[in-house]
């Protein structure tokens, strides 16, 4: 009798703690940078720029992480559905049919 066992990945939730220091890195370094360009010995227009790049740096960076795991999460449910139809076939396929 052919077993087929199904490869379905688990879904990993992140604890408290983990969001929680990502939450808190995040803060920690946009802080750090925000004190290091008003300290800049400098123009207000360069410390402008400075700010504006940062700023745009960071939603370059969420843009780019959401289309990675679009990305990712998409090429899953194509998985996903190649091996519902793989499971379908050899489900439906009786070797000793035509004997």
């Amino acid at each position: 009798m052919l077993s087929v066992m199904s490869d379905t990945p688990v879904k990993q939730q992140n604890t408290a703690a983990f969001y929680g220091q990502a939450v808190a890195s995040f803060a920690v370094a946009m802080s750090a940078t925000a004190v290091g360009i008003y300290q800049l010995n400098t123009d207000a227009w360069v410390r402008a720029f400075l700010a504006i790049a940062v700023l745009y740096l960071v939603t370059s960076a969420f843009t780019l992480a959401k289309v990675i795991r679009d990305r990712q999460e998409a090429g899953q449910i194509v998985s996903r559905v190649d091996q519902a139809r793989l499971e379908k076939l050899l489900a439906e396929h009786d070797p000793f049919e035509k004997l």
